[in-house]
């Protein structure tokens, strides 16, 4: 009677382990499955000014310190506009993730500490990406950031990640 029970026993550890092992397996395929399909979410953004523009690069750091309000002018002297995407659009995160290593809640509150201490204001905003074309065709100054799949002829790159 022992023996039965032992082997009744082993047999129930053993299922459990083997249900342990598939439970873990699926949860790695899941979450692997999971993390490709938020990258496909996401796409390459640029760094873009008008062609016309006499900017030709710039640094990730003068980028984020233009769009944080940190520097207002471009390396030549001009005065940097710069403009930014709606909140919680995907072309915003993966900027300000990207390049200024910050998480939309931060950059929510960034700008919240910095409005409540008076020491600025955050970039203009374009609701769209014509309409961020166009504000970037049409101030020489302005900046912006966009899919690099949306660039065309009309505007200069001058930091892809």
């Amino acid at each position: 009677m022992l023996r039965v029970e032992a082997l009744v026993q082993f047999r129930l550890e053993l299922s459990s382990m083997i249900m342990r092992r598939i439970h873990r397996v699926g949860l790695v395929s899941l979450a692997f499955s999971l993390a490709l399909g938020i990258r496909a979410a996401y796409a390459d953004v640029v760094v873009v000014v008008s062609a016309d523009s006499s900017i030709a690069n710039l640094s990730k750091a003068q980028i984020i310190d233009i769009f944080l309000s940190k520097r207002t002018r471009f390396p030549d002297g001009g005065n940097a506009v710069p403009i930014d995407q709606n909140e919680g659009s995907v072309a915003r995160d993966e900027f300000y993730l990207k390049f200024a290593s910050m998480a939309p809640a931060q950059v929510r509150a960034f700008w919240s500490k910095i409005i409540f201490t008076g020491r600025g204001q955050p970039p203009r905003i374009a609701g769209t990406v014509p309409e961020l074309k166009k504000l970037l065709l049409t101030s020489p100054n302005a900046i912006g950031y966009l899919d690099q799949s949306m660039v065309d002829s009309s505007l200069k790159v001058v930091l892809a990640p």
